[in-house]
């Protein structure tokens, strides 16, 4: 119990550091992201996600009643692995994204359509406390225990980008986003608290032949997951983000974000080896230009 509380005290202390309680990575939704596993799994699978509203795919673009609809279809790999005896995964998402969009430029109605790969996304976890590495059998005999994880994802520079357009899929720039993840099982219920900081690279060849910089955003998550059996369960999500303000050709530019989105998230087992996640979320308060309604499917098969 002393160890547990020692945790979350951690864990509350990086929250206050954060931010206490943008970009699209900040608004992700991502229960059980520290669930444990067993070594040697490796899942492959697609995630299908449209979502409505005042986007800002890019809060320093000098566009006014922006309003679009995306479609993203994003493929991905991950695989588990023995990390010096601790439960490891590493995967890799790329997406593909649709956008349309119409907004207001110099008083100006304007529309724009976007097709094409977005920028790719590489993350690696580790569980650093609770979920050892453990083979398939081994695993099916575990206790549930309080796990603290950490992770790493990478937003690497490769999406499409023409310095030339307001609007882009990809962000010409590498991103990094350091986290800390503590997951605790209260009978079949787990609560899991995140809190991280996405820091960018600057954008040296932003629209008009400027340079783009972006503060760090902070972000921290919320879910309340029950479980029905290990593959059928269902959560309430909550996120916050804050801070992320821009400066464009040395102008600092009015776009610090400080929102927060809520959302639910259903998995159930289609076979032994397969599982649908349905999701859904929509922004709670907004402050710069993330208001939208989001809904999400993601297919996944896995094997040993």
């Amino acid at each position: 119990m002393k160890h547990t509380v020692l945790i979350l005290l951690l864990i509350l202390v990086l929250v206050v550091l954060f931010g206490s309680c943008s970009t699209a990575q900040a608004q992700q939704l991502e229960p059980r992201a520290y669930a444990p596993a067993p070594v040697g799994v490796n899942i492959l699978g697609v995630a299908a996600l449209y979502s409505t509203g005042d986007v800002a795919l890019d809060p320093s673009v000098p566009i006014e009643n922006l309003h679009a609809r995306v479609r993203i279809a994003a493929p991905f790999y991950l695989r588990t692995f023995d990390l010096f005896g601790r439960q490891a995964s590493a995967g890799l998402t790329l997406p593909i994204a649709d956008v349309d969009a119409t907004g207001d430029v110099l008083e100006q109605g304007r529309s724009i359509d976007r097709t094409g790969p977005g920028d790719p996304v590489f993350r690696l976890a580790v569980n650093l406390i609770g979920s050892p590495a453990l083979k398939p059998n081994e695993f099916a005999t575990r206790r549930r225990e309080t796990i603290l994880g950490t992770s790493l994802t990478v937003v690497a520079p490769f999406g499409q980008y023409d310095s030339n357009k307001l609007i882009n899929l990809g962000t010409n720039r590498w991103a990094v986003k350091p986290e800390l993840g503590l997951s605790q099982p209260l009978g079949n219920w787990d609560l899991e608290l995140y809190a991280g900081v996405w820091l960018f690279t600057a954008n040296d060849n932003f629209y008009g032949g400027k340079v783009r910089r972006q503060d760090p955003l902070t972000t921290t998550q919320a879910h309340v997951v029950y479980a029905f059996q290990p593959n059928l369960w269902a959560s309430l999500d909550f996120t916050y983000y804050m801070g992320g303000v821009s400066t464009v050709g040395g102008q600092e530019k009015n776009d610090r974000q400080d929102n927060s989105r809520t959302g639910v998230t259903l998995a159930v087992p289609l076979t032994a080896h397969q599982s649908l996640k349905m999701a859904w979320s929509r922004g709670v308060a907004v402050r710069t230009g993330q208001d939208f309604d989001a809904v999400g499917f993601t297919w996944q098969y896995w094997w040993y």
